[in-house]
């Protein structure tokens, strides 16, 4: 199946392709962020390191001098300016020292400082390599650290502004799809009892046609009178229809196989005899399910309507239901048409979606509507494949 190319629905149609667009920026102006950040990252870890360097160099300086005088206390000075990078000097068998910046609880012993001095070299290490300081031949020194507090957060930095856009663009995204789905809702309902009130006029005046023929001994019985009594029937259920449209529909518990036999009966005797009708039940006789009975046979009618145009007016219809569970019903609608390309499952569903000429699109979308909203099922394609057909499968709740 494919768009009609004339579809009036044509720039409804297209809004993936503006979320696909909207998605492109994102990840750009996402990518773009991440790339800056980085690079300000890298400046600022070779900052730091330039920074340790001249520590390292300073240090050995001291050391070589003869007035170098105690090593921790000339540390201590010359490590007096950094309050950002965590530094750990050690001996030359990597025992720590002294350190700055490092995070030590406010009373532990000798010991304990040690330990905790000695996990942070691990982790220390895994992050940057060691700046080794030769004073003298075989007396070395060790200078250990780690990225800064405000290297780190930048370096999440894109991720959390990222994160937060996300959120928001979510939450804008959930608010503006539920104005749409409530101004569609309205255009629905408005168009829907427009329509019903639209079709009263007539309908009573044909109903009043059928009360005259019947009360005629001439066409009270006539073949035509019958069917036509039937089409009014049938109008006057559509009209039931529309009007139901916006408004919470009563479900009640209803012979599923009943149900569904009478509208196949309905569309038989209209239908060309090249179209075959199968209906099938695994369920117990007398099963029911919980459904609105005008609004569902609309569900079936449409469906079946469908199939019929998709095979060209030529083909099987086969119907088969079933139990998913105790608590759910599956019904199965089957056709020999055309097929439904795979990329295509979910936007049949769509307003606009159609292969006639002169179609609106509209008769899946208002059967996903019925199923969805009102009947609190499910609807989607089960299975199909191009040039040898289609399955439809609902799901109701069971009685």
């Amino acid at each position: 199946m494919e768009l009609s190319k004339f579809s009036p629905w044509e720039i409804y149609n297209s809004k993936s392709r503006f979320k696909l667009l909207i998605l492109v920026i994102a990840l750009v102006i996402g990518a773009a962020s991440i790339y800056y950040t980085q690079q300000l990252v890298n400046k600022l870890a070779d900052r730091e390191r330039k920074l340790i360097d001249l520590y390292a160099k300073a240090l050995k300086f001291a050391g070589n001098s003869e007035n170098a005088g105690d090593l921790s206390f000339i540390f201590e000075e010359i490590v007096k300016a950094n309050e950002s990078v965590p530094v750990i000097l050690t001996d030359e068998n990597r025992i720590p020292v002294n350190s700055k910046n490092v995070d030590l609880p406010a009373k532990v012993t000798p010991e304990q400082e040690q330990e905790i001095l000695m996990k942070e070299i691990m982790q220390m290490r895994m992050e940057n390599d060691s700046i080794e300081i030769e004073f003298a031949p075989g007396f070395k020194n060790y200078i250990f650290y780690k990225n800064s507090f405000l290297l780190r957060q930048l370096l999440y930095y894109p991720y959390v502004q990222l994160t937060i856009i996300a959120i928001f663009a979510i939450i804008a995204y959930m608010a503006f799809s539920y104005s749409r789905n409530s101004e569609q809702n309205r255009v629905w309902v408005g168009l829907a009892k427009e329509t019903a009130h639209q079709l009263g006029t007539p309908l009573s005046s044909l109903m009043a046609w059928v009360e005259l023929f019947r009360s005629s001994p001439k066409y009270k019985d006539d073949e035509v009178v019958v069917e036509l009594e039937k089409d009014v029937d049938r109008l006057e259920m559509i009209t039931a229809r529309f009007s139901s449209i916006g408004s919470a529909p009563t479900l009640v518990s209803e012979n599923i196989y009943d149900a569904i036999k009478h509208t196949v009966d309905y569309l038989k005797a209209r239908a060309s005899k090249k179209v075959i009708f199968n209906l099938h039940s695994d369920l117990p006789p007398g099963a029911t399910a919980k459904i609105n009975r005008a609004l569902f046979d609309w569900v079936i009618e449409n469906i079946c309507k469908n199939a019929i145009d998709a095979m060209n007016g030529a083909g099987t219809i086969s119907i088969h239901i079933s139990s998913l569970n105790n608590a759910r019903i599956a019904i199965d609608i089957s056709d020999t048409g055309k097929g439904i390309a795979r990329s295509k499952f979910n936007q049949v569903f769509e307003p606009g979606y159609t292969t006639k000429q002169r179609g609106w699109g509209l008769g899946l979308t208002l059967v996903k509507r019925i199923v969805h909203n009102y009947h609190k099922g499910k609807i989607y394609v089960l299975s199909s494949e191009i040039g040898k057909g289609t399955t439809f499968r609902i799901i109701v709740s069971a009685e």
